[in-house]
C-alpha cells in the first residue's frame, strides 16, 4: 500500500514536500514515481526513482525546481518542490513498481491524491 501526504496551498515562488508512505514489502523492491492530474486532462508523469536511489528522471518542466528521493530504511518516498508556478496546481500520486519507468502504465501500484495547490 501507498499512503501519499503532504499536499496543501501554497504561494508561487513557495515549496512544499510531498511524502509517500509505503507498506507491506520494502520500498526497496520498487521503484518509486511521481504523477500528478489536473482536472480534465490526463495523469502525467513527474519523477521516478530507482530502488537504489542511483537514478532519477524528471518531466522537463519539473527539472531543476523538483526532487525525488527516497528512505528505504524507513519506507518512504518523497517530492521536494520549490519554486512552485501556479501550473503546478494539480492532485499529486505516488506509485509503485518493480520495474523502472516513466510510463504510467507500468506502474502497479498507487496511492490516494495529494492535492497541491499554488496560487499566483
Amino acid at each position: 500500500q501507498l499512503q501519499a501526504s503532504g499536499g496543501g496551498v501554497v504561494q508561487a515562488g513557495g515549496s512544499l514536500r510531498l511524502s509517500c508512505a509505503t507498506s507491506g514489502r520494502s520500498s526497496s523492491y520498487y521503484v518509486m514515481g511521481w504523477f500528478r492530474q489536473v482536472p480534465g486532462k490526463e495523469r502525467e508523469f513527474v519523477a521516478a526513482i530507482s530502488r537504489n536511489g542511483d537514478r532519477t528522471d524528471y518531466e522537463d518542466s519539473v527539472l531543476g525546481r523538483f526532487t525525488i528521493s527516497r528512505d528505504n530504511a524507513k519506507n518512504m518516498g518523497y517530492l521536494q518542490m520549490n519554486s512552485l508556478k501556479p501550473e503546478d496546481t494539480a492532485v499529486y500520486y505516488c506509485a509503485a513498481d518493480p520495474v523502472y519507468s516513466s510510463d504510467i502504465a507500468r506502474y502497479a501500484y498507487w496511492g490516494q491524491g495529494t492535492l497541491v495547490t499554488v496560487s499566483s
